[in-house]
């Protein structure tokens, strides 16, 4: 099999060909290859796999399991851990600050090891939220054929009834706090929410960014929606090691596949299925990755015009499972495709287009998750782009199961999230106000921190529909209510949003896109005068090497120039 492989031209030559390469090939035969398997092309399984939380647990096996697919097709498979920060359990604390600044940790370190031992494909295994955009931008970043795997969904948990997810603990902290529910309640759901294996179950963060993979077509079809605890991810995951060894021989690389139109496609996916806001900052970065000019307002242009059809939590009623079980990500494409909601001419990793894909899958007409284009839940996006005086920038809002679409009220403002969820807490905000958290973005957190503890504390306290939170952070996938995260520029750079006070009306309308600070122009000119920058506390570290190297929201907080400036790309070396 290794005969249709012409090593000369792969990566690996450079570690394995040659008798100059004679020390390296002593450290395969360490490790018991022999020497018909060190010819072979090296296939990288990168694993984002440890012990940090359940979104993760599964990964090492499932990466151990591409090993069979691998081989069989004729490469020789060499796993490679990178590392994730969980979320769910970095909210609400300043460990939060470290989340999206993983993301590029997790790229550096895959292109890193990828670049040092001279892989020559790879397949990536993510289950995480930043770990998905971070594989993803490793690919496209090295150009190597590659196909994304992600872990798999966590299966719903069991709650007196209902199905539940983690955000219901995290909104029941609320309730508890406003003495509307006993400890012992709280005590019993965090038990039951999440009962296994899997990332979080609603179309949050990391189910979104699968649902990018599907569209954008890194990954197999169909496969990104079974959940963690089922076998069939291990047989999905070996045949992802098989496919990949089809991608070396026919030459099929990441930027192949990723071109603009399946930018846009990606981002009616999120929009279609009322995904993370968080997606506006991702695919921007892998965007960038890939040479491409790809923005916020490129990803709310395409949001503007889908429909919002996947009824699924936190705005719907439905997990990944039941998306699972209704037909997976290609059964929503099979009717976007049909309505011409979908570019079916890009390629995928199967070599075949996506509109090639679809032509497999037969609408399922029984199923209630997935809505007929036809007859959509709501006639726009899930997610909505805003921009404005107080935000020129540019903002996001997930409107997914919102009835309200327009807010004005008051400033409250906050110079940090842990003062607005103290004042949460102590039933100290007012209804009808508009919440600032400020100097939480890129550079002036640093991280750019999510505010899930909040937004779920307010929905606990039956606020969630009676305030507004506006913010130059961001809001993890799981939000509900009317948020505005990325606003920008952010407070650090003097942004409008540095100069709001208390009291200043602010005017919110995502039907109409538009976000404004109603102060006179002169006032603010007045107020900027006195304005100072801010130090944060991270002055030496990971942190402070973030914030002096990140870009704004609007481009995706990406910190390096991206292949727009490259000389020559890992592949061609």
């Amino acid at each position: 099999m290794t005969n249709r492989f012409d090593k000369s031209r792969l990566p690996s030559r450079h570690v394995s060909v040659g008798p100059e390469r004679a020390p390296h090939r002593s450290y395969y035969y360490a490790m018991g290859l022999s020497e018909e398997e060190i010819a072979r092309p090296f296939v990288a399984l990168a694993s984002a796999g440890n012990d940090s939380a359940p979104c993760n647990t599964t990964l090492d096996a499932q990466a151990n399991a591409a090993r069979a697919g691998v081989e069989a097709g004729g490469g020789m498979p060499r796993r490679f851990n990178t590392i994730t920060v969980t979320d769910g359990i970095a909210m609400g604390h300043q460990g939060m600050k470290s989340s999206l600044v993983s993301r590029e940790v997790i790229a550096d370190s895959i292109e890193l090891s990828v670049r040092g031992h001279c892989y020559d494909a790879l397949v990536g295994f993510a289950g995480c939220d930043k770990s998905l955009p971070g594989m993803m931008m490793a690919m496209l970043r090295l150009n190597i054929p590659s196909i994304f795997v992600y872990g798999g969904s966590i299966l719903p948990g069991r709650f007196r009834g209902q199905d539940v997810t983690v955000v219901d603990v995290f909104e029941v902290v609320g309730k508890y706090a406003a003495g509307a529910c006993p400890l012992s309640e709280l005590e019993e759901l965090e038990k039951a929410a999440c009962p296994g294996d899997g990332a979080c179950g609603g179309q949050f963060t990391a189910n979104t960014m699968a649902c990018v993979g599907e569209a954008i077509g890194l990954s197999l079809p169909n496969s990104n929606m079974v959940p963690a605890p089922y076998s069939t991810r291990e047989q999905i995951a070996a045949a992802a090691g098989a496919q990949v060894m089809e991608l070396i021989a026919a030459n099929i690389r990441p930027r192949d596949i990723c071109t603009r139109a399946a930018f846009v496609n990606a981002a009616r996916i999120v929009a279609a299925t009322g995904g993370s806001t968080n997606a506006a900052l991702h695919l921007p970065a892998m965007a960038h990755e890939a040479g491409l000019e790809f923005d916020l307002f490129d990803v709310a242009e395409a949001f503007r015009s889908t429909p919002y059809i996947a009824d699924l939590k936190p705005g719907g009623k439905y997990v990944a499972k039941d998306m699972y079980e209704a037909g997976g990500i290609y059964m929503l494409m099979k009717t976007m495709l049909a309505n011409d909601l979908l570019d079916g001419n890009c390629l995928t990793v199967t070599g075949r287009t996506l509109a090639e894909n679809i032509d497999q899958v037969t609408w399922n007409p029984d199923q209630k998750v997935i809505y007929d284009v036809k007859a959509p839940i709501s006639p726009t996006g899930g997610v909505v782009g805003l921009r404005g005086s107080l935000a020129p920038d540019g903002a996001i809002v997930k409107v997914a199961g919102m009835t309200r679409l327009q807010f004005e009220g008051p400033a409250r403002v906050f110079d940090c999230e842990e003062d607005a969820f103290a004042a949460v807490e102590a039933r100290d905000i007012a209804e009808g106000s508009v919440i600032v958290i400020r100097y939480e973005g890129p550079k002036g957190g640093p991280g750019m921190r999510e505010m899930l503890s909040t937004t779920a504390a307010l929905y606990g306290q039956g606020m969630g529909e009676s305030v507004a939170l506006v913010t130059d952070g961001r809001f993890s996938g799981a939000t509900r209510g009317f948020c505005i995260g990325h606003v920008g520029p952010e407070a650090t750079d003097g942004g409008p949003i540095a100069l709001v006070e208390d009291g200043d009306a602010i005017r919110i309308d995502a039907d109409g896109g538009t976000i404004d600070l109603l102060v006179d122009d002169a006032v603010l000119a007045d107020r900027k005068t006195r304005w100072q920058p801010r130090l944060n506390d991270y002055q030496s570290g990971a942190l402070w090497r973030y914030a002096r190297n990140v870009g704004p929201a609007w481009a995706g907080a990406v910190t390096h120039p991206g292949a727009a400036q490259e000389t020559h790309v890992y592949a061609d070396i």
